[in-house]
């Protein structure tokens, strides 16, 4: 492809071991278990995984992909890119810490970059990052949201809250009614007529999404990840996971375009936790921590001016 490519992919692998080495800082004489894989089709990656006691799992991936043809994932939308050769890079970082205290959190940046012969290229950048907590308390939500709004201040005022309400939009779960989280981020099709950025402003964007994501997830791990927490949250924890695989297995881009590029499965599916619960029409009690997750987090909301109690 194209020379737009080395400096993303430079990039993306400084990434990937600033985050393994982040996580790693919490766990006592651990190490990433690293598979290095191509893809028959053409391209590969680099997948670390983490199980530790602080990460029940943690995964960081970085991959570059290419062949012939999008998957349907990225030409439903957009069928005037079927036909096009592409090549796809990216980061995909999902934790699920074991103590229920600390929130979930995923991030993915990527850049993918479709050619035609005779026709121009077309490239654009995507991801994001967003939050699942259990047990979530306001001023958490808000440090997050100040985060992901630091990320994008520098780039315009109506960046953070066009995709603030686009990941509301995203990470939702229609047949269950409720966000998957309190949200973050998301950006898709991100290109110069988008905001009338050049490409190396789309290229700093995205920088500063995967950059900031550490520095707003890290506070929340330390705060939290040596609470004690009873048998009775860690079943909750457990019940609430299911919510993510819902989510994964039916709506996640990623996790579709991974599996119809004929991606490496057991990279694509780390983003599932290891342990779930199911329980058939479970109701926590009213007025329950429990309950108030749903009741006082989940659903779009203002968290940079929220109140804090």
């Amino acid at each position: 492809m194209s020379d737009l490519n080395p400096p993303i992919k430079a990039f993306l692998v400084d990434l990937q071991q600033s985050i393994a080495e982040q996580l790693l800082s919490f766990e006592d004489n651990l190490e990433f278990q690293e598979d290095i894989w191509q893809r028959p089709a053409g391209g590969g990656g680099t997948s670390r995984v983490l199980q530790g006691q602080v990460f029940e799992s943690a995964g960081v991936n970085i991959s570059h992909v290419f062949g012939e043809q999008l998957p349907e994932a990225a030409t439903k939308a957009r069928p005037g890119l079927a036909g096009r050769q592409f090549s796809a890079m990216g980061i995909s970082c999902v934790i699920h810490p074991r103590n229920p205290y600390v929130p979930a959190a995923h991030m993915n940046v990527r850049f993918i970059e479709t050619q035609k012969p005779g026709e121009p290229t077309i490239w654009w950048f995507g991801g994001g990052f967003d939050l699942t907590p259990y047990y979530p308390e306001v001023i958490d939500c808000q440090a997050w949201h100040q985060r992901a709004k630091a990320a994008c201040d520098p780039f315009g005022k109506a960046v953070y809250p066009e995709y603030k309400a686009w990941a509301d939009r995203y990470f939702y779960l229609p047949h269950r009614q409720e966000t998957r989280g309190i949200g973050g981020l998301f950006f898709d099709d991100l290109k110069p007529e988008t905001w009338g950025w050049c490409f190396n402003d789309c290229f700093a964007f995205m920088q500063s999404i995967g950059q900031h994501f550490m520095l707003a997830y890290q506070p929340l791990v330390q705060k939290h990840y040596q609470r004690p927490f009873t048998a009775e949250q860690r079943a909750f924890q457990l019940y609430r996971r299911g919510r993510y695989v819902e989510f994964n297995l039916l709506y996640d881009r990623g996790t579709l375009f991974g599996l119809q590029s004929n991606g490496r499965t057991e990279s694509i599916l780390m983003s599932l936790p290891p342990l779930v619960s199911w329980q058939y029409n479970w109701q926590p009690a009213i007025n329950s921590p429990e309950a108030q997750l749903s009741t006082h987090f989940l659903g779009a909301r203002d968290w940079i001016n929220a109140e804090i109690r």
